[in-house]
């Protein structure tokens, strides 16, 4: 059922044993935006409990709070969970079958699926964190140090501090406010962009893989094993094709079984959400995923085939 924002917040008031959790995979909206809602209904005087089916990438750590996160372990039942930042309960694994409780959705993403008993969907956030933060001061809540670092990682890692297109003026506001609530900007994009030695190798060979596409409009990384081998973690790879001069669609596709790539798609112009879609994905307009169960070059020559079928009907917006 869609609800309003004021709903959810009641919903919320009138539960006294929560639950939270986000997508697999989490980054650093989902994690943000998780530890600002728990530590607001936390201070409420709620029993709030943080539930992730992954783990949380090292250079969050800093975050306040980010040892309130634990993996699910047990069969819980509550009175709520809090879905976040998910726009399929399959995103969410374990947590699903783990957590007996109303399900809350709140998320930003417009290919949600509607899983939840309640969804507040606002599509036009730049993130998740947004939306939260919207949340915590239509109840007066006073914004300290904690809360406000926790939203600004949310927000400004998912418009890639700034840069992005859905970076908005709302956008900006909610960034200086939380600035204004002792937030530090400086350190913040210091710890999340941090690269290590064998982050930067694993780069290099990457970036040896690039291939473009369709009269290079598409740019694609292919992260096999010998790459995740150096250095597992690859986020912001994808942003080196996305940059390039003429470059629409960059794609990374990720190796992660023989038969299972996991892909990622960024565009400049096209709405990459509706070639998710195709596969089972989903996400936004201008960033969306999808998983495709081939090995890493089939995976590659279905997609490419898939986007050129799309443009041709013109169905994309190259």
């Amino acid at each position: 059922m869609d609800i309003t924002l004021s709903q959810a917040a009641e919903i919320i008031k009138s539960s006294d044993n929560i639950i939270i959790t986000a997508h697999i995979n989490p980054d650093g909206d989902a994690i943000g935006s998780l530890l600002a809602l728990a530590i607001y209904i936390k201070d409420c005087g709620k029993n709030v409990t943080c539930i992730l089916d992954d783990d949380i990438p090292e250079k969050f750590n800093f975050m306040p709070n980010i040892s309130l996160i634990q993996k699910p372990s047990n069969i819980i039942k509550s009175d709520l969970l809090i879905v976040l930042d998910s726009s399929d309960i399959e995103r969410i694994g374990k947590v699903a079958q783990m957590v007996q409780a109303p399900i809350l959705n709140i998320d930003h993403h417009i290919s949600n699926i509607k899983f939840a008993d309640y969804l507040y969907l606002d599509a036009d956030a730049a993130a998740t964190g947004e939306i939260i933060f919207e949340l915590l001061e239509s109840q007066k809540c006073k914004f300290n140090k904690d809360i406000a670092t926790c939203l600004y990682t949310a927000i400004a890692t998912d418009c890639g501090f700034f840069r992005y297109a859905n970076t908005s003026a709302s956008t900006m506001r909610i960034a200086a406010k939380l600035i204004e609530a002792g937030v530090s900007p400086n350190m913040i994009s210091e710890k999340i962009e941090k690269k290590s030695l064998e982050n930067m190798r694993a780069l290099i060979k990457a970036l040896e893989s690039l291939e473009f596409f369709l009269d290079n409009k598409v740019g694609v990384l292919s992260i096999t094993e010998d790459i995740l081998n150096i250095c597992d973690n690859t986020e912001g790879f994808i942003d080196f094709p996305r940059v390039i001069d003429g470059v629409e669609i960059a794609i990374l596709f990720k190796c992660v079984q023989d038969n299972l790539c996991r892909v990622s798609m960024r565009s400049k112009s096209v709405d990459v959400s509706s070639i998710a879609k195709i596969f089972n994905g989903g996400g936004h307009k201008r960033a969306a995923g999808c998983s495709i169960l081939l090995p890493i070059n089939e995976a590659k020559k279905l997609l490419i085939d898939t986007i050129a079928k799309q443009m041709k009907n013109g169905a994309t917006d190259v």
